[in-house]
């Protein structure tokens, strides 16, 4: 297997970037349909066609979930993609026109780059041009290309960031997965040993070595103050897990909100004001499986997925990355 989440039957996962803004997207389809969920805990979030993901909402099937860097211009993305899902015939019929479902969360990777080159409707398209069900890139790729984490004491300190993925097999026939675009205003820490693996850099002594300010830290002497006067709100972690078993729209919001619990373990802070943190959930719907179970273990391995994202990041944008060492 990838151990990733094309390892889940039926979904795909293209990248396509612009290396030189450091700016790009991710898609992950799943041509064959899915029922989706939603659970967003930052508050800087920026989507698309998420109103199909409520329970109460007639829409009942995701054909391709859409990251994307760029901040709300990246949204932009998601064009390319419904282009492409429609010449394939996928989607609400409607006369001659086909209406797919593709909800789309986006990241703010102005920061890094250059800002005004953003992800695109022919970028998005070329995304799923790209798609396989096969091993997935990870790092300074896709909606990873221009991510950071570690920005408590400002972008000269952060370091590079990317996308990262991983897969579990619950039990015999039953998988869930994650794939994360990790650009966090915190630290990356190993949820095993609590000790910062990437994030906010101590002033550098010369000898090449890495040495972490620690983010909450850092912070702390902010409390009788506004953070947002401080901390540039440049921050997103966003993603989305996915499993075969059979689920319906309660059960899959369920499982991104117990997914985004992944979030919490491995990302210190996490769902801050400054933060976008929006997680996707697909199932697929081949297997019986509780939603419960599913989802404790769609937490573990989203904080694997963010693990990965870091060390297989990088240096660019002048940021040092875990990938160079």
């Amino acid at each position: 297997m990838n151990n990733a989440i094309t390892d889940i039957s039926g979904i795909k996962v293209g990248h396509a970037q612009d290396d030189d803004a450091l700016t790009g997207c991710t898609v992950v389809l799943c041509e064959g349909g899915a029922v989706g969920g939603i659970d967003r805990r930052g508050n800087g979030t920026s989507t698309r066609q998420v109103d199909g993901l409520d329970p109460s909402h007639i829409g009942d099937t995701v054909h391709a979930i859409m990251l994307s860097g760029g901040s709300a211009f990246g949204l932009d993305a998601a064009g390319g993609v419904m282009r492409y899902l429609e010449e394939k015939g996928l989607g609400f019929k409607y006369g001659k026109a086909r209406i797919p479902t593709v909800p789309t969360a986006v990241l703010f990777d102005l920061g890094l780059g250059d800002s005004t080159r953003r992800p695109d409707a022919e970028m998005g398209y070329q995304s799923c041009l790209n798609a396989s069900d096969g091993a997935v890139l990870e790092g300074c790729v896709g909606a990873g290309t221009g991510a950071t984490v570690g920005k408590a004491r400002g972008m000269e300190h952060a370091m590079k960031s990317g996308v990262g993925t991983a897969s579990m097999e619950i039990a015999e026939g039953v998988w869930v997965a994650s794939l994360m675009a990790i650009n966090a205003l915190g630290d990356v820490v190993d949820p095993a040993s609590g000790e910062v693996v990437a994030g906010a850099r101590s002033d550098d002594l010369g000898d090449g070595e890495l040495r972490f300010a620690n983010a909450l830290e850092v912070i702390r002497p902010l409390v009788g103050k506004s953070i947002a006067a401080h901390i540039a709100p440049d921050n997103t972690v966003i993603g989305v897990a996915a499993t075969n078993a059979k689920f319906n729209k309660v059960e899959a919001n369920k499982l991104a909100q117990m997914a985004q619990n992944g979030v919490v373990r491995a990302v210190r802070p996490a769902h801050t004001q400054g933060d976008g943190d929006t997680m996707f959930a697909l199932a697929t719907g081949e297997v019986q499986a509780d939603v419960n179970i599913v989802g404790a273990f769609a937490a573990q391995v989203t904080s694997q997925a963010i693990m990965r994202a870091v060390r297989a990041a990088a240096g660019a944008g002048g940021l040092p990355g875990l990938a160079d060492r």
